[in-house]
């Protein structure tokens, strides 16, 4: 640090001192006693002086490195400081000052965004080979009623389940399913999924845990929104021109003469009325389909059987496409299932993939069937285009399609079967395969 200022100061300082003892001496030589004294104690008071400007300056090196090594920046830096001398210092207490203000405004931008998230969230940071909490969001507090404790030992007063389940797992990754019990309530079922990770000399452990319930409401909220949506696309698309047409219709009937042409738009504007209408009433139909799905009426059904049928209605449909269908349901098994509907489900997925295949030279439909821990599978695979990856999550959602002249019902009620069996329907997609499986229990 170049402080030529300081030193140039602190040179004269120590020059004059040495003169005046020098001088002092001379006068003892000469036997100016008094005088010898006089200066002999001037230069005293200067060595004071010295030593006094000497401690200051360190002192304030002292003081500024130490508030910069408990990062206290809370003191404002003197403006005489802030140039000659000290100019530098101040420029790093400046500098590290600015650093830590930006990493206060990350933090608190960082803790904003974690107290948004709909799911409690809990980090721990490990000291000493202790874990004390690093932070915890709304959601955790909200979720289950604890207040923002900073040490893991007071949080197992409240959860003495969660972190023991923790503690179980020595603080490893996992995902898992637990029952916590809140207060006086009954237990409760919640997803858990903790993550571990190193930064410099810390480690941290990080904590997601969401009620099973609040994701169910979650799913549901957002399926009811996405219907609601659906449904009043379709009412508006038919009843806007039958409110447009209908205004039409009084204008022209309220005129004093009717000229020819005026016919002729009655007629058309009553043609379309009508042709939506239909629409309406074919749209309102489906939904009567899923929502007044009539119970199962289950019985023992060979599968040979049930697909031996289901291949034998589609074959026209088949063959027309030029599709080849392999039917790989060898099995004497029989399952409990209402066959009509079953076979609902089943030529609802041929139809999917019949047009999924459209676009393709080879056309491949493979059916398949297996068992596996107690539970059957039946899984219906074609090498069609695959599903977008934009609408993979809409693929269950009714009344939506692709195609121009799909209801958007048929994947939609063959869950609803499938679901209704006590099973489930899911589905695998690639670039050029899909793969619907079927699960009964």
């Amino acid at each position: 640090m170049k402080n030529w200022k300081f030193y140039n100061a602190l040179f004269v300082r120590v020059l004059f001192v040495m003169i005046l003892f020098l001088f002092s001496v001379f006068l003892i030589y000469k036997m100016f006693y008094y005088n010898a004294i006089l200066v002999g104690l001037f230069a005293i008071v200067m060595l004071f002086e010295m030593y006094s400007f000497v401690k200051n300056q360190l002192l304030f090196y002292d003081r500024t490195l130490l508030s910069i090594l408990q990062n206290d920046f809370s003191t404002n830096f003197p403006e005489e400081h802030k140039k000659d001398n000290f100019k530098s210092l101040y420029l790093l207490y400046d500098t590290l000052k600015i650093q830590q203000q930006e990493q206060t405004s990350k933090e608190l931008v960082y803790k904003s965004i974690l107290n948004s998230i709909d799911t409690g969230a809990l980090i721990l940071e490990k000291e000493n080979e202790e874990w004390n909490i690093f932070l915890m969001n709304d959601c955790f507090s909200d979720l289950f009623k604890v207040p923002k404790v900073s040490h893991w030992k007071y949080l197992k007063n409240y959860l003495p389940s969660l972190c023991n389940e923790i503690e179980k797992s020595d603080f490893a990754e996992l995902k898992s399913v637990i029952s916590i019990k809140i207060e006086e309530q009954d237990l409760q079922t919640f997803i858990l999924q903790t993550s571990l990770t190193k930064t410099y000399n810390k480690e941290y452990f990080i904590i997601l845990i969401d009620s099973i319930q609040r994701v169910i409401e979650k799913k549901e909220k957002e399926a009811w929104i996405n219907l609601m949506k659906i449904i009043s696309h379709e009412l508006m698309n038919s009843l806007t021109p039958i409110r447009a047409l209908s205004q039409n219709l009084l204008q022209i009937v309220d005129q004093e003469k009717l000229e020819e042409d005026d016919f002729d738009d009655i007629k058309s504007s009553i043609s379309t009325i009508i042709n939506r209408s239909d629409h309406l009433q074919v749209f309102v139909e489906n939904y009567r389909k899923l929502a007044m799905l009539p119970t199962p009426a289950k019985e023992m059904t060979p599968i040979n059987t049930l697909f031996e049928d289901c291949i034998r209605i589609m074959s026209p449909i088949l063959k027309a496409g030029n599709i080849e269908l392999i039917n790989d349901t060898h099995s004497s098994r029989s399952v409990l299932i209402d066959k009509n509907q079953m076979e609902q489900v089943i030529i609802n997925l041929i139809t999917n993939s019949v047009y999924a295949l459209e676009e393709k030279t080879e056309k491949k439909i493979l059916i398949s069937s297996f068992t596996e821990n107690n539970r059957f599978f039946i899984t219906i695979s074609d090498n069609g285009k695959g599903i977008d990856q934009e609408i993979q999550d809409k693929v269950f959602l009714p009344f939506f399609t692709t195609r121009k002249d799909g209801a958007g019902i048929g994947l939609t009620l063959s869950k609803n079967i499938i679901e209704a069996h006590g099973g489930y329907l899911s589905y695998q997609t690639g670039e050029d395969k899909t793969t619907f499986v079927i699960c009964l229990i």
